[in-house]
């Protein structure tokens, strides 16, 4: 038999996919409720990219409170550099969706287009990815301030010493013991 050929589908997964064929068992609201989480997803993708482009361009935006034109025009303003991937081991890096370090304060900003309430925590983490990266010592930092963009409000955290060198130490930690699993085969 010659089977039909779907380049276009070719390494896609379809939001309702064979390999992940739970959907079976769902009812019509958990389809309904599972589909608008998957196109939530694709918006927000889609909206990070006009983001990045935007604030690479330096286009400014209306002043407005809307989540996305603060944190497009809040980037630009701090010449923050997007979506920079802040890299530990393979097992441990992120990417940030603006960031900057410039005369020892180390801004990290996130966009975030879902209802969710977003936790601070994952910024911590790319504080310590980039402490980690760059061998900077958080204490040798003059200042770090997190943002989080989401439903036109901005999350501010000022992260002290104690916040992230235990992140560090996680990473760390965790990482060789991830090492020694590989090493020995296990």
């Amino acid at each position: 038999m010659k089977f039909i050929k779907h380049t276009q589908y070719e390494g896609l997964h379809a939001p309702f996919s064979a390999s992940k064929s739970s959907w079976l068992r769902y009812d019509d609201d958990k389809v309904v409720q599972s589909y608008t989480e998957m196109k939530a997803t694709e918006r927000g993708t889609i909206l990070h990219a006009w983001a990045k482009s935007t604030i690479d361009l330096g286009i400014k935006q209306p002043k407005s409170a809307k989540t996305l034109y603060a944190y497009v025009n809040d980037a630009i303003g701090f010449k923050m550099s997007t979506e920079v991937v802040l890299y530990y081991s393979d097992r441990f890096f992120g990417t940030a969706d603006a960031i900057s370090f410039r005369n020892g304060v180390l801004r990290i900003h996130d966009l975030k287009t879902g209802k969710t309430p977003a936790k601070m925590e994952q910024l911590l983490v790319y504080t310590a990815l980039f402490c980690l990266e760059y061998k900077i010592k958080p204490s040798d930092l003059k200042e770090i301030e997190l943002r989080i963009y989401q439903n036109d409000k901005i999350l501010y955290h000022n992260p002290t010493v104690d916040e992230i060198v235990p992140v560090m130490d996680r990473i760390v930690y965790l990482d060789k013991m991830l090492d020694k699993i590989d090493y020995e085969g296990v």
